[in-house]
């Protein structure tokens, strides 16, 4: 089990809060490039979590940025704009239209649909500046385009003399460890990339592509070998007839094992059964695939004072009013006491923004990044979101 550096100071922190270990962070982008060598550049899916962006800007080889707002936070970070794919499913021609103003060609942009290429084309047009885009290819659902409308792209691209197509974006689901599933996906992509050469005389320069690798999140889950798939992805890339830049996008897979949430237990209570209630909740934290709390997480508990060593199967519940607002059923903890802190670990993809923060008006936890130059530093203080739920006269 992983133990942190700060966890000393742990106690001192005021819950609910999220840290983030940076270190952990650089040291798993370390052993994915490690494993898949250098040729293959990795793409950090920001959405996964914005607040590590900066630490691991000297690592990274570009950012996957799925909306203005993140394209903004990418601003204040300082992030170069050269290492920026615009992404997104929906793209706002207002936005579009400031990024490439002051931007044009630094960043690349993507397309989902003929509407967004021909906005793109327009903008770029209007600005007399030519941008490079990768066209996403569908796999089935609201994401990207078919195949005809991209090889109807590729074909007529002469008419479009203010973008460069670059290349193909490709990514179709997450938590995924079968490499059968990984060499059908790249078998098809490869084949259409030969397609288009073969059929238009376009040779694409980039292939970016989600691979959505599995992250256990919980006890008694089957366990697997990461080195074993990442070094038969790796073998998959290698029989590809493609030549041009891999790119991979990689959110989960980054940075899931770098974060903690901390809450505490503000009241205990049976009814029926033990409840630990603490003031954190469903609405500040989520696992992708907890089913009804019954799964256990990975956690620790820090007693506040020293324990029995009595063990008590809890159920943990946060702070909403709702009935539906359980972290863990069952979990075993020492001696539960008002003030002991529960460190749910694991968290750093996701679990801190996919909560549905704005209910009954709580506030946001604290944000601290760590490393162990810096120590532990806060990143975002404790927001009030009653002032968003209703302004006043």
């Amino acid at each position: 089990m992983f133990k942190p550096q700060y966890q000393d100071v742990i106690t001192d922190l005021a819950t609910p809060a999220y840290v983030f270990d940076t270190d952990v962070l650089q040291e798993r982008i370390e052993f994915i490039q490690g494993i898949l060598g250098k040729n293959i550049q990795l793409c950090y899916a920001m959405k996964a979590n914005p607040f590590v962006i900066k630490s691991i800007e000297g690592i990274i080889d570009c950012y996957e940025v799925c909306s203005h707002g993140e394209f903004e936070i990418c601003k204040r970070a300082g992030i170069p704009m050269e290492k920026v794919v615009l992404s997104g499913v929906y793209k706002n021609a207002d936005d579009i239209l400031k990024v490439m103003k002051t931007y044009r060609d630094c960043l690349v942009y993507t397309s989902e649909s003929i509407h967004q290429f021909t906005m793109i084309h327009e903008i770029a047009k209007k600005l007399d500046c030519q941008v490079p885009v990768l066209l996403r290819i569908t796999t089935g659902n609201q994401f990207g385009m078919s195949e005809k409308e991209i090889c109807h792209l590729i074909e007529s691209r002469q008419q479009y003399p203010h973008v460069e197509i670059v290349g193909i974006q490709h990514f179709s689901g997450t938590q995924r460890k079968k490499l059968k599933l990984y060499e059908q996906e790249l078998k098809y992509v490869d084949t259409l990339l030969q397609r288009l050469e073969k059929e238009y005389g376009y040779v694409a320069k980039k292939l970016e592509f989600g691979p959505g690798f599995y992250v256990e999140y919980f006890h008694g889950s089957q366990v697997y070998d990461e080195v074993e798939l990442l070094q038969g992805f790796k073998e998959l890339l290698e029989e590809l007839h493609f030549q041009g830049q891999i790119i991979l996008e990689l959110g989960r897979f980054i940075a899931a094992n770098c974060g903690q949430y901390y809450t505490e237990i503000v009241d205990y209570k049976v009814n029926q059964v033990p409840y630990c209630i603490v003031d954190g909740g469903m609405h500040q934290i989520t696992y992708y695939g907890q089913m009804m709390a019954m799964k256990i997480p990975h956690y620790r508990q820090i007693k506040k004072e020293k324990g029995n060593g009595q063990i008590i199967q809890c159920h943990v519940s946060g702070s909403l009013c709702t009935i539906n607002d359980n972290l863990v059923k069952a979990l075993p903890l020492e001696n539960p006491q008002i003030g002991d802190i529960l460190e749910f670990q694991r968290v750093g993809a996701y679990a801190m923004c996919e909560g549905i923060s704005l209910f009954l008006s709580r506030d946001l936890p604290s944000i601290y990044l760590y490393s162990k130059q810096n120590g532990l530093c806060l990143q975002r203080s404790r927001f009030e979101t009653n002032i968003l739920n209703y302004k006043g006269e």
